[in-house]
């Protein structure tokens, strides 16, 4: 087929492809399209099949036109961005939208235009020179016993509380809870049967440690709770939301005693709490050092993104809009639908909460896009032998089987997964090469793990 092309880019990597189809193509492609039809429909007066094609477009030829035009149109753009590089080809996620109404007639060249949306191309100039402030943070003994309690609580015996007892910080306690109206009546899809969390450990949208505190099994409580402006769960800060609450079980938990037996109980690998406690300080020391890490490269990629400001296409927000919509709809353990129907019952919408993150959202994905285009411009790849040693480092720190591993990455998956993140790392080592890094505010921790979080 003789296609003419011509890709313009537009604003917000929008891209602009005009086609053009010389007559003669656009004739024998409508005069395939006749055939197909001409082989199935049936006319009365003809046998199937055998219906001349002039009465078959005397009798449906506006209809087979379009039908034409839509198909033409489709395979068309198909093949002109089948080689196109992704700055031309369409994002996987969007449509291509048809420009105006373009003129279809099979004695005519076919000339028609559509817009769609592109991968971002950022010009990266400013790569270097910046100042990346890094946590000073270290693990201490106060680490070491936090978590020797947390073993604990996992190995604890647990069992009901007495008959009249109430809740207390650690209790497990399993909950009815709702919302409800200005009448107090139970607002629709926010009732909850069967909610089980450890009070004052477990974190939930609503706050119900500070509510189940001191209540009793069987017990209900009503209470209004008005949520700050800066809380944690975007969907309910500023709001003032009334909840009933039913204290349905409560369970205590029976702590085992820190000694060389719950060691040995937690893992044959350790015959003292001496060795369980070293291995809690390692743990520690690489998860450390792993979220540092992750902290200095996000800072790093800030940086660029700051330095170097491009436009992102729409479609490219939105599809990673909704994924966060859907990941919240989990953590409520709702669907994305019922989740607006609760939202809109505290006076907040989808809308609203879109905006609210869309500053956060534009950042992480400009830093995506730069981590790309750097990775394929700098030709940055990863060897098989590269990808065995990343497993053996990876079994080294975790303590396990090097076979282990490598039967985790055999998924390809996954092993495309550890190439990317090999990637990834070899360019923030270039750029921070040309970067000074350095320490900033002390913190514990416990602080740092919890700014993170």
């Amino acid at each position: 087929m003789n296609v003419e092309k011509q890709f313009a880019p537009l604003e917000k990597s929008r891209m602009r492809l005009e086609i053009k189809i010389s007559q003669a193509d656009v004739s024998d492609f409508y005069q395939n399209v006749l055939r197909k039809y001409a082989a199935s429909i049936q006319i009365p007066g003809f046998r199937k099949g055998k219906v001349p094609l002039n009465i078959l477009e005397q009798k449906y030829g506006e209809a087979i036109r379009k039908d034409a035009e839509g198909d033409l149109i489709n395979e068309t753009i198909e093949e002109a961005v089948k080689d196109a590089d992704k700055y031309e080809r369409p994002l996987a996620y969007t449509q291509a939208e048809l420009e105006g109404t373009p003129e279809f007639d099979p004695g005519k060249d076919f000339v028609f235009a559509v817009t769609y949306d592109v991968f971002p191309k950022a010009d990266l100039k400013t790569l270097e020179g910046f100042t990346i402030e890094v946590p000073d943070v270290s693990v201490e003994d106060a680490d070491i016993n936090r978590e020797l309690e947390a073993v604990r609580e996992r190995n604890a015996l647990v069992t009901d509380k007495e008959e009249g007892a109430a809740a207390e910080t650690g209790d497990i306690a399993t909950l009815r809870y709702c919302e409800l109206d200005a009448d107090g009546k139970e607002t629709e899809n926010t009732a909850r049967e069967g909610f089980v969390f450890t009070i004052g450990k477990d974190s939930d949208p609503y706050g119900l440690s500070g509510i189940v505190t001191g209540m009793k099994k069987g017990e209900t409580k009503e209470t209004e709770k008005t949520y700050p402006e800066d809380y944690e769960y975007k969907i309910m800060a500023g709001k003032t939301i009334r909840l009933r609450v039913t204290v349905e079980a409560l369970k205590k938990n029976e702590l085992p005693a820190l000694d060389d037996e719950l060691a040995q109980d937690v893992s044959e690998k350790y015959k003292t709490l001496e060795d369980l406690k070293n291995d809690i300080r390692r743990n520690l020391e690489l998860s450390l050092e792993d979220r540092i890490t992750v902290q200095r490269n996000n800072a790093l990629l800030e940086s660029i993104v700051q330095a170097n400001d491009f436009e992102l296409p729409e479609s490219m927000v939105n599809v990673e809009l909704e994924a966060r919509w859907r990941t919240l709809a989990d953590r409520f353990r709702t669907t994305p639908d019922k989740l607006e129907k609760l939202m809109a019952a505290t006076g907040s919408d989808k809308a609203a909460t879109f905006a609210s993150w869309r500053p956060d959202t534009e950042k992480l994905l400009k830093s995506r896009v730069v981590v790309e285009m750097l990775i394929e411009a700098r030709n940055i790849t990863v060897t098989p032998e590269d990808a065995d040693g990343e497993m053996a480092k990876i079994a080294e720190k975790a303590g396990v089987d090097p076979e282990e591993v490598k039967k985790h990455y055999a998924d390809p998956r996954a092993k495309e997964y550890l190439i990317d993140d090999i990637k990834e790392q070899r360019l923030y080592d270039q750029l921070l090469e040309k970067c000074t890094v350095k320490k900033g505010k002390k913190q514990t921790y416990e602080e740092f793990f919890g700014a993170e979080h």
